[in-house]
């Protein structure tokens, strides 16, 4: 009876090592772990949570998903508070490989921008629309603990 156990749980181990995904650690996912954050804080007008909310959906992640895909950062994830009396609506959280990434960021996603609409009174009607939506509340930049 001890055999059939020790067999059976042999053939298990074989089986989940054969069909279970392996780990590779020199891949993008593992190797691409940022060393800086830059973060930016907004406040959204009062009354325009929604809207703005709605424009970072339909035109800012656009412009980030472009600046992303050549090379402007590693990730970028928005973060929206519900407390009333913060500081900020929203945080958006870019992670970098590194400083030299982090130089770069603002003109990759300005070029981004320009990329997605090429029409310049377009997109200066855009950056005038986005200030009656928000505020700058703050930016800092950080190194991530590794």
């Amino acid at each position: 009876m001890k055999l059939v156990t020790l067999s059976a749980l042999l053939v298990i181990v074989v089986l989940i090592n054969t069909v279970s995904p392996q780990v590779n650690l020199a891949s993008p996912r593992v190797a691409e772990r940022g060393s800086v954050a830059a973060i930016y804080y907004w406040r959204a007008k009062p009354g325009k949570l929604e809207e703005y909310n709605r424009y970072i959906r339909e035109v800012a992640e656009p412009i980030d998903r472009e600046a992303k895909r050549r090379g402007a950062f590693i990730s970028v994830t928005t973060y929206v508070s519900q407390k009333p009396d913060s500081p900020w609506t929203h945080m958006r959280i870019f992670i970098l490989k590194d400083r030299a990434q982090l130089e770069n960021l603002s003109k990759v996603l300005d070029a981004a921008g320009a990329r997605l609409q090429p029409d310049e009174a377009k997109r200066k009607a855009r950056a005038e629309y986005a200030a009656t939506l928000r505020d700058a509340a703050g930016q800092e930049v950080m190194d991530i603990l590794k």
